[in-house]
């Protein structure tokens, strides 16, 4: 069987794949993509970030959840709910994504290998395929196969009852009353969108917080509101067994002693990777328990030229990090410089209502001793916010109370999602919370809620520990005796620059910006 040769050969065509294999292609690459199912995309497109997040569209639209401050809680746009009507959503949106990814392979001349891919060698994969085997051979691999979810032996699935999360869809009936098992991403974000319904959700969480990795004050927030729709959390507790009561009901026992009683038992407990089908000890490459991939900083393997990305290689596991993580794979195997800022990828959740993130936490810069200040914007304090109805949001800055530099955005609420690129832009260009202060936002909006929050912050601050900016440089009074003590190599005479008013210092950079040819505006500030 004489092998296909390519220069780069990507296991899987999901976010890290896909991008992986059209960035290859434009650098002149012959590239080839092995997904073992009929259709491409991977678990974010036909079972995970895609439907859920369609679904949850349609959840939000029917169950007439954006519309209830104004029209009462009664109001929904159909009274009963089915899956039939939450599908045909989804599946539109699928069926057009799917489309969309393959024409953008085929128009970047990449090859789609349809079957089940297994190592040989370190360089040659056996592709089991519906017309029997083919050997497929590549200069570089990239293995990006994404997760499927963990199963728990004490919990048998049957796929109506009790079912993960790849099966919820094809529930013949939304549950009345549910159990989720499982307080990560994936069991928020389903028991947010049933609670929404107006079902009686209960979240089992063996670890006594939610999302470690999120600021608190948000979570709590998100915790608050969940409540409010009736959903109970019982955390810290396991999951020791479950028993079918009857056709439509289970039961959950806990550790504890407790049983919880529903229609149906969501297992929403981690993900397992795919890779216990590729016989990766074939080349070299070991996994851990979950079956994930260790990786070093440019995404490479123990296997010199065989990387890996997306959620095969575990956190984040996010569509958008694997999209940059497979660029970032790429530009690695073939020396192609790129630039990249993995510490201010942001984090979207959606629960209902949405959280995101970007930057540090104030948990974060509390355990590393790097002091901060803080400011807030609620949404029902901004007319945009009072347009919409929602009466829950709000949106955090953290920053450097001596330079004003961003150090994180935080928010919970409609449309945080896309709202906090503009913190994330703010970061990546090292800027200030005087940013904000200082431009003009579209009114009304919820962007407007990045001036208000420093608003906010700067008036914690107070006037006399508010930073003197000199107009024509940017830069502070304390920064400008620093930049005079670095200009003589750290020597002055005899008087103490410490005692310098800012007369003196504005006069002395006045001075600097005249006999320079380039302004001093760029200076780090």
């Amino acid at each position: 069987m004489h092998p296909q040769n390519y220069d780069l050969v990507v296991i899987g065509s999901g976010p890290a794949g896909q991008k992986a294999a059209i960035g290859a292609a434009k650098m002149g690459k012959r590239v080839a993509i092995i997904e073992r199912e009929p259709r491409l995309g991977g678990v974010c497109l036909q079972t995970g970030t895609v439907p859920s997040k369609s679904l949850r569209e349609a959840v939000l639209y029917l169950s007439g959840y954006r519309q209830k401050a104004f029209y009462g809680k009664a109001y929904s746009v159909k009274d009963h709910i089915c899956l039939d009507d939450l599908s045909s959503r989804t599946s539109s949106v699928v069926r057009l994504g799917t489309e969309v990814v393959t024409a953008q392979l085929k128009r970047n001349g990449i090859t789609l290998i349809e079957g089940t891919a297994s190592f040989g060698d370190a360089n040659t994969l056996a592709v089991r395929t519906e017309n029997g085997a083919m050997a497929v051979r590549g200069d570089h691999i990239l293995i990006a196969c994404g997760t499927r979810p963990a199963h728990n032996p004490n919990i048998p699935l049957d796929g109506r009852v009790v079912f993960d999360s790849d099966q919820i869809q094809q529930l013949d009936e939304v549950p009345h009353e549910l159990i989720v098992v499982g307080g990560g991403v994936i069991g928020l974000e389903y028991a947010a969108m049933f609670g929404a319904m107006g079902r009686k959700v209960t979240v089992i969480e063996a670890r006594p917080t939610l999302l470690d990795f999120v600021d608190r004050e948000i979570v709590e927030s998100l915790k608050y509101h969940m409540r409010r729709t009736g959903v109970t959390f019982r955390l810290g507790e396991t999951v020791q067994s479950v028993d079918r009561v009857g056709e439509d009901w289970v039961e959950a026992h806990l550790a504890s002693g407790k049983t919880v009683r529903a229609r149906g038992l969501l297992y929403a407990v981690g993900r397992q990777a795919n890779t216990d089908l590729l016989n990766l000890h074939a080349a070299g490459i070991e996994v851990d328990s979950r079956g994930r991939v260790k990786v070093n900083e440019s995404y490479q393997t123990t296997t010199p030229h065989i990387y890996a990305a997306g959620d095969v290689i575990g956190f984040p596991s996010l569509a958008s990090s694997s999209m940059e993580q497979g660029r970032l794979a790429i530009c690695a195997m073939f020396a192609k410089s790129c630039k990249s800022s993995p510490h201010l990828f942001p984090y979207g959740i959606y629960t209902i209502p949405e959280i995101s993130m970007v930057g540090k936490t104030e948990q974060e810069l509390t355990d590393n001793h790097i002091p901060y200040e803080f400011g807030v914007a609620k949404y029902e304090e901004l007319v945009r916010g009072q347009m919409l109805g929602d009466e829950i949001g709000m949106l955090k800055i953290l920053f450097d109370p001596v330079s004003l530099k961003l150090l994180g955005v935080h928010a919970i609420g409609e449309n945080v999602t896309e709202l906090i690129h503009i913190g994330q832009a703010v970061l990546a260009l090292g800027g200030t919370v005087e940013y904000f202060r200082d431009n003009v936002f579209n009114y009304p909006t919820l962007a407007e809620a990045y001036k208000v929050a420093a608003l906010d912050g700067l008036n914690r601050l107070g006037p006399q520990n508010q930073p003197t900016r000199h107009q024509a440089t940017g830069i502070t009074t304390d920064e400008i005796a620093d930049l005079i003590m670095d200009d003589t190599n750290g020597t002055t005479d005899e008087t103490d620059d410490s005692t310098m008013d800012t007369v003196e210092a504005e006069r002395i950079v006045d001075e600097i910006c005249r006999e320079s040819e380039e302004p001093l505006v760029g200076l780090p500030s």
